[in-house]
């Protein structure tokens, strides 16, 4: 004779509660490389980090441009060539022109291996009308460099920043959103939590690289708001 148990089946366990977005990483001890820390907008994010008193090494072809650069920001900037910048770094910004963007990551492609790779390139063409957005064969200037880098963990960020805002000591907080994408969430993760170190700056995620085209485009649509407006247009996101 066969008998049943009458208890009730074992219940599943329980899932674990969901990740508060906002639990984000200590990055205070991360070195954060600059990759075109010379130019407008990668010495105004260096100025900024090193301001917030993340240690910075910038960038550049010529190392003895960097170290002059460095040396002009304070804050205890240091400058390298580009691929002894890159592997310094735990984290490297690339903040080169477009027309340079491939040809750049090609040449640190075994140095940036292993490292988080912030791209804020926006590929950008301009006539009289004004600017508008380019379409790499990639999709996106992050996706391009997801595809020359592939030892590397590629996000998205920055994009929307006045350089002009960045490198004026005078103002002290930087009222913007910074909007990060890419595949591993510990990754954004770093990423939005050193954006925060900026005094009025926060990281919000924005999707995966394959939605980068559209961030990096709208910086052709606030060109023209500051055109016309004579401003330093950022981004805030609502209910978030």
């Amino acid at each position: 004779m066969t008998t049943h148990d009458s208890g009730s089946a074992p219940k599943p366990p329980a899932k674990p509660p969901a990740k508060d977005p906002w639990d984000l990483p200590d990055v205070s001890g991360l070195t954060v490389g600059v990759i075109g820390g010379t130019g407008p907008q990668g010495r105004g994010l260096a100025y900024r980090l090193a301001r917030a008193g993340q240690k910075v090494v910038i960038g550049s072809r010529a190392a003895e441009r960097a170290e002059a650069a460095a040396a002009e920001l304070g804050h205890g900037v240091e400058g390298a060539e580009n691929a002894v910048c890159a592997r310094r770094s735990d984290l490297v910004i690339v903040a080169v022109p477009w027309e340079g963007h491939a040809k750049t990551l090609e040449a640190l492609r075994e140095d940036l291996a292993g490292k988080i790779v912030v791209d804020c390139v926006n590929p950008l063409g301009f006539d009289k009308k004004g600017a508008f957005a380019l379409t790499p064969e990639e999709g996106s200037a992050a996706e391009q460099a997801a595809a020359l880098l592939p030892d590397s963990r590629v996000t998205a960020a920055f994009h929307h920043l006045s350089a002009v805002l960045l490198q004026d000591e005078s103002v002290q907080e930087i009222d913007t959103d910074v909007l990060v994408l890419g595949e591993a969430r510990a990754d954004t993760d770093t990423v939005q939590a050193l954006a925060n170190r900026i005094p009025g700056m926060r990281g919000i995620f924005a999707g995966r690289l394959r939605n980068a085209h559209q961030v990096e485009s709208l910086v052709a649509n606030l060109i023209s708001v500051n055109r016309r407006y004579k401003a330093h247009a950022g981004l805030r996101t609502t209910d978030v």
